[in-house]
């Protein structure tokens, strides 16, 4: 019986964390980490303000564990899309590839885009949390370039590294913008074809590249 209990309240606390978790990330979507107070936060959560102080510590850490989260699942999804590539795939598939978890997120809103915005609203002035997923950003990086120079070998890896972080630029900034409204919550197909080609120009760099 006691240890049914210790079992009970552990999920229950794991609930809790998750929960402000998610409301961090979605008032920071909205605000950024500026905007967000502590008592916002847990009446979102439906929390306890004790129940910060319990699992992080203080609101800036669950801001950084909320941002250090999103990103993670971020750079996961993205990563697994540019596995799933193969040798027949060009810059068009790797386009699609490495915006599918934006466009998913475009396509479902809600808490997914949350998510989105809350990457693309911190990428500019990254946490010190983002020091645990530098492992994950060179994966992601040197998948990308790899998948990249087979369809443009002509390319240095140094202008091949600026494309990218141009095209993830603009993906943030996709993210963010009035236009972003435009495609959200629009169907997948609809946003693919209205986003992959942009992104594959800007891999490409020349028309002539296919």
């Amino acid at each position: 019986m006691a240890t049914e209990r210790a079992d009970q309240r552990r999920e229950a606390g794991r609930r809790t964390r998750d929960g402000l978790l998610a409301a961090a990330q979605e008032l920071l979507a909205q605000r950024g980490q500026e905007g967000v107070t502590l008592r916002e936060i847990t009446g979102h959560a439906g929390a306890n303000v004790s129940a910060v102080s319990y699992h992080f510590g203080s609101l800036k850490a669950l801001c950084d564990s909320a941002i250090e989260q999103a990103l993670e699942r971020y750079l996961d999804a993205q990563i697994d899309a540019v596995a799933s590539l193969d040798a027949t795939s060009g810059v068009e598939d790797l386009a699609a590839a490495f915006a599918r978890p934006m466009m998913r997120a475009l396509a479902a809103g809600g808490p997914d885009l949350a998510v989105m915005r809350t990457v693309a609203r911190v990428g500019i002035d990254p946490p010190d949390g983002w020091g645990r997923l530098t492992p994950k950003f060179q994966q992601s990086r040197q998948d990308i370039v790899r998948a990249l120079s087979a369809s443009l070998p002509g390319v240095d890896e140094q202008e091949l590294d600026f494309r990218i972080r141009c095209a993830a630029g603009l993906l943030n900034w996709l993210a963010l913008a009035p236009i972003g409204t435009e495609l959200a919550g629009k169907p997948s197909e609809q946003i693919e074809r209205w986003l992959v080609p942009v992104l594959a120009g800007a891999f490409r760099g020349s028309p002539n590249v296919r």
